[in-house]
């Protein structure tokens, strides 16, 4: 294709349904053109062509799903030796040549994707405007990657390379990489002994073999140094590694411990911490083949490891390995699609398993990997619950929204180090009700609800900000208002007050502690933002279990296991006195779970009803959400597969300022995934090639929540 025209499609367009008489037309038509010699590239001003492969095909950076795909350009000599396929470039798009001259267009990055002897464009060809460095970054392996995970997303090539290749930083490109080192010796079994396959798994890893497993970690602190076990002994076999976790502090004690185990320069750190200069220098390591060992967060699911031998995902569940920006892939299903293509191993592990681990535990395509019921009773703490309708009954356990259990507890274990205080909450009240009628307070305004974010202070919107001292409510024209949730800000008031004598420290959005002191203190933290304790926490208390259960989404139940798990992970062993006192309700599944340790037996009783109610992941879901019209327009141009399902539409929250939005979702089998995505994608093609201007929708393939 030639950048100086409109997009057009590569090779002949599938002929429409017709009749005979116009369909052999169109066949002759086709054999004609097919005959028609092949115009030689040239140039507006008849500039020298590089010889023997005078076409670049290239992928232009612009990410509209409607030009996905490659455009022809034609190659100066003076820039031959540069253009090699993977390098980036600047060219000229959507120029058009009026008697012989350039008129319009803009200059964008592209890379390189291939050099051809001729193009399937008949016109005359746009040169390269720049290479702009000579550095291969899109690899043939990592642009295929790319094409699969756009096709399946049912997204656009060009924003998963954006995704994949970050942005470039002359300085590092500069610089060389460290010469590569010879293969580590192998590292011990250590910790992994405690799994009846975990030894085995290893000596596959060491001969070479693909074995994939879903590993269900033992509580305490030794996962970073069992997965760092993993990648080290795959690497001793000659072969690379990468490791991708949910946030920089896991990342970061990985790290340490594959530090340790193999010495610098054996591995690198692709995190957001290093700053943009810093990664893209540890990025082309990794490209150069100088390293071959990667851990890293969710863009590092895209690193381009050279022999790669083994995928490794810790804590899937976590909502931060979905990427947020289009196409929105998950990290999961990204490093699935290297393990089948690259031939690699897999291993998924993590504290809890998800309904998909079960999944693929189920289907066989993996292998359980977990440590028999003993080694669980060994390392698990003793965990307690409390009923909802429990009270405290003393007047300090009262001041602490503590039943007395909780506050014995918290009591007896501060006597022997820190307490972990779990609030589902961040803030101080983010929500608040009437004390009269206990309606939910909402604004006037907006119908946000209403939050206190400080001691004393004045009740605001969540949503819009706007303060509502003048509130009174709908429902019973009461004028006084109740915390409803409190949050973390809050609890350490409360808690504060009633253990005056132990110091209080929070770890939240604001502020995440990454570790904390053998001594005795109070850390308050919402979920996900746990310190390790040195030597493991006394105890855990995990507060306001409604919180969580009460979620109106599908993964309300798991969410809640697996970070009540997470944060009891981090007590100490039952034998060392380590007590988790979760307040929820006794019978429920989760809990029942979480006391007998059981987080994979949840899962499959989770897959087990998803299957019965066709949820994913046993189907395969999209989500289209935006204005009603827009939302109908989408339904009717998309050529759906014939056993599609139409769930909706239903209203949702829309932006602020926006007409009333809409969700529906499109459910199909297993099997009909693709033709899904594909007929997705195809819509939106024909909805942006439409003239007007496009209402905006969000479409999204395998939504993390569905409500």
């Amino acid at each position: 294709m030639s950048g100086d025209e409109g997009p057009k499609r590569e090779g002949a367009a599938e002929p429409p349904e017709a009749g005979g008489g116009e369909q052999l037309a169109l066949i002759r038509e086709t054999v004609r053109k097919a005959r028609q010699p092949r115009a030689k590239p040239r140039t507006w001003r008849g500039a020298a062509l590089a010889e023997g492969l005078p076409v670049a095909r290239v992928l232009v950076d612009k990410g509209l799903v409607h030009l996905d795909q490659f455009f022809d350009y034609a190659v100066p000599a003076a820039m031959d030796a540069d253009a090699q396929p993977g390098v980036r470039v600047r060219v000229r798009f959507g120029a058009r040549v009026v008697k012989g001259r350039r008129e319009g267009g803009t200059l964008h990055d592209g890379f390189v994707v291939e050099r051809r002897a001729d193009s399937d464009y008949a016109g005359p060809l746009a040169p390269l405007a720049q290479v702009l460095s000579t550095e291969p970054v899109l690899t043939e392996p990592l642009l295929r990657l790319c094409r699969q995970v756009a096709d399946r997303y049912a997204g656009a090539l060009a924003d998963v390379v954006q995704l994949a290749v970050p942005p470039r930083m002359a300085r590092a490109e500069r610089d060389p990489s460290p010469d590569p080192l010879s293969d580590p010796p192998l590292p011990p079994p250590a910790t992994w002994s405690r799994y009846a396959t975990g030894p085995a798994y290893l000596q596959a890893l060491a001969r070479g073999d693909t074995p994939r497993a879903v590993w269900l970690a033992l509580p305490g602190p030794h996962w970073p140094q069992e997965l760092a076990t993993a990648l080290a002994t795959a690497r001793a076999a000659g072969r690379g590694a990468l490791a991708v976790l949910p946030d920089g502090r896991s990342a970061a004690r990985v790290d340490a411990a594959l530090t340790g185990l193999l010495g610098a320069g054996h591995h690198v750190l692709l995190t957001a911490d290093a700053g943009p200069q810093e990664r893209y220098r540890r990025w082309l390591a990794v490209s150069r083949g100088s390293v071959k060992v990667v851990v890293g967060t969710r863009a590092a699911m895209f690193a381009p490891v050279a022999d790669l031998g083994l995928v490794a995902l810790w804590d899937d569940g976590d909502s931060s390995h979905a990427e947020p920006h289009a196409p929105q892939p998950h990290a999961r299903d990204v490093l699935l699609l290297r393990a089948r293509e690259e031939r690699t191993a897999f291993l998924l592990g993590g504290v809890t398993t998800t309904v998909e681990g079960a999944q693929l535990v189920d289907s066989g395509w993996a292998l359980p990997l977990a440590a028999s019921r003993d080694q669980v009773r060994a390392a698990a703490p003793l965990v307690r619950t409390v009923g909802d309708l429990d009270q405290a009954r003393d007047e300090a356990a009262r001041a602490a929204r503590l039943p007395s259990l909780a506050w014995q507890v918290t009591r007896d274990a501060l006597a022997r180090g820190p307490v972990l205080v779990q609030v589902p909450r961040r803030g101080y009240v983010p929500r608040l009700g009437c004390d009269t009628c206990r309606a939910p307070a909402r604004c006037a305004a907006c119908a946000g609800p209403l939050e206190v974010r400080e001691e004393g202070g004045t009740p605001a919107c969540g949503w819009c900000a706007r303060p509502a001292a003048d509130w009174h409510c709908q429902e019973c024209g009461g004028f006084r208002l109740r915390a409803r949730v409190v949050g973390a800000r809050r609890t350490a008031e409360e808690l504060g007050r009633a253990f005056p004598r132990v110091p209080v420290r929070t770890s939240g959005r604001d502020t995440v502690l990454a570790t904390v002191g053998a001594a005795p203190a109070l850390v308050i933290a919402t979920p996900g933002a746990e310190p390790v304790a040195e030597e493991g926490y006394a105890a855990a208390l995990l507060l306001d279990g409604w919180a969580l259960l009460g979620r109106p989404d599908l993964r309300a139940a798991e969410e809640a296991l697996r970070r009540w798990a997470l944060a009891a992970s981090l007590v100490r062993p039952a034998g060392a006195g380590g007590t988790v006192v979760v307040l929820a309700e006794p019978t429920l599944r989760p809990v029942q779970a979480l006391v007998r340790w059981d987080p994979a037996g949840h899962a499959l009783r989770e897959l087990a009803e998803r299957a019965e109610l066709r949820f994913p992941p046993v189907a395969r879901m999209a989500a289209v959400t935006g204005p009603p019209s827009a939302v109908a327009e989408f339904v009717d141009l998309a050529r759906l597969p014939a056993d599609t399902d139409l769930l909706g539409p239903v209203p949702v929250r829309r932006p602020a300022g926006s007409d009333p939005w809409e969700r529906i979702l499109f459910r199909v089998p297993p099997g009909s995934g693709a033709a899904l995505a594909a007929a997705l994608k195809q819509a939106r093609v024909t909805r942006a090639t439409r003239t007007g201007p496009a209402t905006p929708l969000q479409i999204r393939m395998d939504p993390p929540d569905i409500g």
